[in-house]
């Protein structure tokens, strides 16, 4: 297993001075030296031959026993030195302090193709940062971040991405709705990869501590490493790179709500610097399109990450962020500057964005409204946002009185549709027909397009589940079927066109299809 290892990491950055691994405030220092934890009987489920080749390994190296004994954490590549990253974080808008990598263990870096990539471990063990849980991590959670952040790379949303997910042969205590009834669960692990796994929360906790060196320390690396073409680090160029963080984060953002992703716990130290989707916990996809549905039990009351709240998180995020490196700036302006472009961008991309999803390329001054209006009557009964956008490609030139029937399979009670909003949809349809006469697309044309940005196929909450009810007896099969189905979203995929389905009535309110808590 030939891989090409650098330690730019741990050679750049100040490192933790206790060895020991015990539960502790880690002052001064950007990680902590940290070896994963052996398991009993571990087993690999599933690997994605894409991340495979991305490292510069073979399909027999993926096969062999050294690749199932490191990447399942029981045996530490010769020539590294795995480590944990210390970070804090705002944690549903409060300060939480030290957070760290608590269940996530940094293996090595590759380079490949002129790529470098941070391999990591999720479930291998505690570490410093564990504060009162294990480090482990169960079956249910980990093929559902295994199966998301590789649909959503096919999806084109900018993401971590995983190689492989493996049963570590231990059993896990687990209080899965955190409502006291705990159980033992299957362990498992995912192998997880990106060019950085830095978060906002890296940068806020030496900001919060008044550190300034180490932080000076952690802004230059990362300029130089992830954001090399700002050229050297200066003021100037923390201000440039602060206007790419948010520019980034605005652009992932934008794709979560083209493709109705709700992540669920927008947290800063959830929040990925190269504006990359990171930590794949309680996230779901709309199933009724719904500005005010979140997939996270914990948020139910305030529902602050609510789907329609997500552009106005990023803001709040990238506002910690500002204070963070407002000690090397030491100007106020700069920053505002960029956060108010941040909300000037947003219409702009948000309306190119939803254009995209209807078609229209030619401007219209009368666009916004016809969104706003399409987003009125999507509202006004229980309608599958997937089915109903893809559906639309369908629609043709001429044929408004044909609009209605053309998305009734995205109706969860076609049948119930009132009269009055029946009229309220004629009156849409009939007035994008008239807008899309002003395009010079043909209808084919114009479906290609649409269909290329509104996904046929995407993870939804109770199709994760149905893979995790057969795991849970042994059966890994649909895992795959669902990793091979999600790497071609916007295809037909006739062979599978049972999964171009509204949620099923039994889904609504089951555990882990509908709601699920940050363990899940």
């Amino acid at each position: 297993m030939q891989l090409k290892i650098n330690h730019n990491f741990t050679e750049s950055l100040p490192a933790d001075e206790i060895i020991e691994n015990y539960r502790r405030q880690v002052k001064a220092a950007c990680f902590s030296y940290v070896t994963p934890k052996r398991t009993k009987n571990p087993e690999i489920l599933h690997i994605s031959e894409d991340m495979v080749n991305t490292l510069g390994l073979t399909s027999s190296d993926s096969q062999s026993q050294l690749f199932k004994n490191v990447f399942t954490g029981n045996q530490v590549l010769e020539n590294t030195t795995p480590y944990s990253m210390c970070y804090g974080g705002h944690q549903f808008g409060n300060w939480a302090g030290q957070l760290g990598d608590g269940r996530a263990i940094n293996l090595f870096e590759v380079e490949h193709h002129n790529k470098q990539w941070q391999v990591q471990l999720k479930g291998a063990g505690e570490t410093p940062y564990s504060r009162t849980a294990d480090g482990l991590a169960v079956l249910r959670s980990s093929i559902r971040e295994y199966l998301c952040s590789e649909a959503m790379f096919y999806l084109g949303v900018p993401t971590t991405r995983a190689l492989s997910l493996s049963l570590s042969g231990d059993e896990v205590m687990r209080d899965m709705l955190y409502d006291g009834n705990q159980a033992y669960e299957k362990g498992a692990i995912v192998a997880r990869v990106a060019p950085s796994f830095l978060r906002f929360g890296n940068f806020e906790i030496f900001a919060a501590r008044q550190d300034h060196n180490t932080l000076k320390t952690l802004v230059d690396y990362t300029i130089l490493n992830h954001f090399s073409h700002l050229g050297s680090p200066s003021k100037d160029n923390y201000i440039a790179f602060f206007a790419e963080v948010s520019q980034r984060t605005l652009d992932m953002i934008i794709h979560w709500q083209r493709v109705g992703f709700v992540h669920g716990v927008m947290n800063t130290d959830n929040m990925s610097i190269l504006g990359l989707t990171i930590d794949y916990g309680p996230y779901g996809w709309l199933e009724g399109f719904d500005f005010g549905w979140t997939p996270n039990t914990t948020d139910r009351e305030h529902k602050r990450y609510r789907f329609g709240n997500q552009p106005n998180i990023g803001l709040w995020n990238l506002y910690q962020l500002a204070n963070a490196l407002y000690p090397l700036i030491e100007e106020t302006q700069p920053l505002e500057t960029i956060l108010e472009n941040y909300k000037i961008d947003f219409e702009k991309k948000s309306l190119n964005m939803m254009k995209s999803k209807l078609g229209l390329e030619q401007f219209n001054d009368e666009d916004a409204q016809l969104i706003q209006n399409l987003e009125d009557t999507l509202l006004l009964t229980e309608t599958d946002m997937t089915i109903f956008f893809r559906a639309l490609s369908n629609f043709k030139k001429g044929e408004a009185s044909k609009g209605l029937e053309r998305v009734s399979a995205a109706f969860y009670t076609p049948n119930e549709v009132s009269d009055v909003v029946a009229q309220q949809w004629r009156n849409w349809f009939k007035n994008y027909d008239e807008r899309l006469k002003k395009e010079m697309l043909t209808d084919a044309q114009r479906k290609l397009k649409m269909d290329a940005v509104n996904p046929k196929y995407v993870l939804r909450n109770y199709m994760a589940q149905l893979a995790i009810d057969d795991a849970n007896k042994g059966d890994y099969k649909l895992i795959d079927e669902l990793f091979q189905l999600l790497k071609n979203p916007y295809d037909e995929q006739p062979k599978q066109q049972k999964w171009f389905a509204k949620r099923p009535d039994w889904a609504r309110h089951k555990v882990g299809c509908s709601m699920l808590s940050c363990s899940s």
